[in-house]
């Protein structure tokens, strides 16, 4: 018989399941009949033991594994037969009224995947990001390698200024007390570089070596120093030395500190374009993702399974507490983590992860073998052994599985771009990279 489903609030559903006791009954008794052949009690021999004993030591517990069993196959009956997908593990309760006396009864309540429509997508407006490698952005980046290898010289007279090495000696005190962590001697810096909150590097910028200076510095509210967070302290400091930066010059010898075998520059600065370029494409490609999913998810009007959210919050609470012991917290596994913390990012993956999988299964965008080896091919290209990382991908499923998931965002990313209205977007160098806010 069809089992009548009641709806509730939103996903949620509920189904009524009974079973006989006479089943129940009847099974407990074979049961107990196999128990009986090898069952052992003081007194008797091995599979001599009385029914009326077996009954009392065994039967209570195995009555207990049959309702179990017997609810969890109606159940699983019951959710076959109405043909609904169920999101979650069902929580039972038991009937207690109107239910015969030769019956144990129960109310299944779960949650259902929604019905997700797959929105048109030629209506939809997404950004494709784009980037050009010029020779500016080649000389800055070896200019950055040339200055991460800098020897600094000291100059008598110079005042200390952005890429200068500054020594210094200084001293913190907070209502004339000095605190932990705000004294050294000889601490050696570069200007320019944000080491330093920006107030202390302005006050030592424009110093020479033997100048002496005192000024406040107003800690910012989420410093990591907790005891000095918020606080305003009088630092004092004396300038030991300046030192000039002196970059290598760009021969073979630079060329081969920085891993090119034949010394060879020309062949060093296209290592770098390239490097350059993979390093865009990757960007502008998460960018362009980021605009797909956000435009999916706008268009994704349906409920979430709370189950799914909730199992996606402990997710991500595990994630955390594995990312804080590759930091080294000693209580990584105690300290508390509020799954609710992750919350709306949970209702935001499972919402996505729905409709790009209906996506999926309706236009057929799922990941072919060929497409997965060229991704990992792809991939290899960035190790020195190429051919035993496509072999290692290639042999370990879990691996092979990861570069799958990669592939299957792609497919959907060039599926919408193929249908949706497209803006090309052009994005500045050091914005995509992040370096806009230093160089300023």
């Amino acid at each position: 018989m069809q089992p009548v489903v009641e709806t509730l609030e939103g996903l949620e559903r509920r189904i009524e399941i009974s079973v006989a006791l006479a089943d129940v009954e009847l099974a407990v008794k074979s049961e107990l009949k196999k128990a009986a052949r090898t069952a052992k009690s003081p007194g008797f021999r091995p599979g001599k033991v009385p029914m009326s004993i077996l009954e009392r030591s065994h039967a209570p517990g195995i009555r207990y594994d049959v309702i179990n069993q017997k609810v969890g196959q109606a159940l699983d009956e019951s959710l076959q037969k109405s043909g609904l997908k169920v999101a979650g593990s069902p929580s039972l309760e038991p009937k207690q009224e109107g239910v015969p006396d030769d019956t144990l009864a129960f109310f299944a309540t779960f949650e259902v995947y929604p019905e997700i429509m797959v929105p048109d997508l030629s209506v939809m407006t997404v950004k494709r990001a784009s980037c050009a490698v010029t020779e500016a952005e080649v000389e800055k980046t070896l200019t950055v390698l040339r200055e991460q290898r800098a020897e600094y010289v000291a100059e008598e007279g110079r005042s200390a200024g952005d890429n200068d090495q500054v020594k210094i000696d200084f001293v913190g005190k907070i209502d004339d007390i000095a605190f932990d962590g705000g004294t050294a001697e000889d601490f050696a810096f570069v200007l320019g570089k944000g080491r330093m909150l920006p107030e202390f590097e302005a006050a030592v910028s424009g110093l020479k070596a033997g100048d002496e200076k005192t000024f406040p510095l107003s800690f910012p509210a989420d410093y990591g120093g907790k005891e000095v967070a918020g606080k305003t302290a009088q630092f004092t400091i004396k300038v030991k030395e300046v030192a000039r930066p002196e970059l290598p010059v760009i021969d073979e010898a630079f060329a081969k500190s920085l891993g090119q075998a034949e010394g060879s520059v020309e062949k060093l600065t296209t290592d770098i374009r390239q490097n350059l370029e993979r390093e865009v494409q990757s960007r502008t490609s998460s960018r362009t993702k980021a605009s797909v999913m956000d435009a999916l998810l706008a268009a994704a009007d349906f409920d979430v399974p709370k189950a799914l959210v909730a199992t996606e919050s402990e997710s991500r609470v595990a994630a955390a507490r594995e990312e804080l012991k590759q930091r080294g917290l000693p209580n990584a596994e105690t300290i508390p983590i509020p799954p609710e913390t992750f919350a709306d990012e949970a209702k935001r993956r499972v919402k996505l992860g729905l409709m790009i999988g209906e996506l999926i299964r309706q236009v057929g965008l799922q990941a072919k073998p060929e497409q997965v080896r060229e991704k990992i091919e792809k991939f290899a290209q960035n190790y020195e052994q190429p051919a035993q990382v496509v072999s290692y991908y290639l042999s370990d499923r879990q691996r092979r599985a990861e570069i799958e998931a990669i592939v299957l965002e792609d497919n959907v990313v060039d599926h919408v771009l193929a249908k949706a209205k497209v803006t090309d977007e052009t994005v500045v160098f050091d914005e995509l990279m992040g370096t806009s806010a230093q160089a300023a």
